[in-house]
């Protein structure tokens, strides 16, 4: 998926892209946001699918991915990058794994400093907030078939 803003997203998998996607989460959730290295690798990591963000020259910018169960997480943009429309971009590609896949509704936890975010893209709030890895969170879900295409 081409943007006007100088960036692409690709599908990709962790087996191929693992690199990437370990480096881009370690700077934003290990460095930036001080996620426990053991909070941060899980055994959905080989089975999920995966976007990435790259610039013009490839340095990848951001990744995001949809579990089995159809859980977006771990997106992550380098924070030089943010406000780009990066962020949006993924959630829009793993939103469209997503009903590729058959799923009709999928669901993250999203920290509480980006609910609006998600809010923005038709996700609606469940629940009360709770800790995960040391930051506040609440769970948060979208009914794919409500979402405009």
């Amino acid at each position: 998926m081409k943007s006007e803003a100088g960036f692409t997203v690709h599908a990709v998998e962790w087996r191929s892209s693992r690199a990437a996607i370990r480096r881009r989460r370690e700077e934003v959730f290990i460095k930036e946001q001080a996620v426990p290295v053991q909070e941060e690798w899980d055994e959905y990591d080989a089975v999920s699918c995966y976007v990435i963000a790259v610039d013009e020259s490839g340095l990848p910018l951001g990744t995001g991915r949809l579990s089995p169960a159809g859980k977006v997480g771990r997106l992550a943009v380098l924070r030089e990058h943010r406000r780009r429309g990066i962020g949006s971009a993924m959630l829009k590609a793993l939103l469209e794994m997503a009903k590729a896949e058959g799923h009709h509704t999928v669901f993250l936890h999203a920290q509480c400093q980006a609910l609006d975010f998600y809010a923005k893209q038709g996700f609606t709030a469940q629940g009360p907030e709770f800790m995960e890895a040391g930051i506040a969170h609440r769970k948060m879900a979208l009914t794919l078939s409500r979402q405009a295409r």
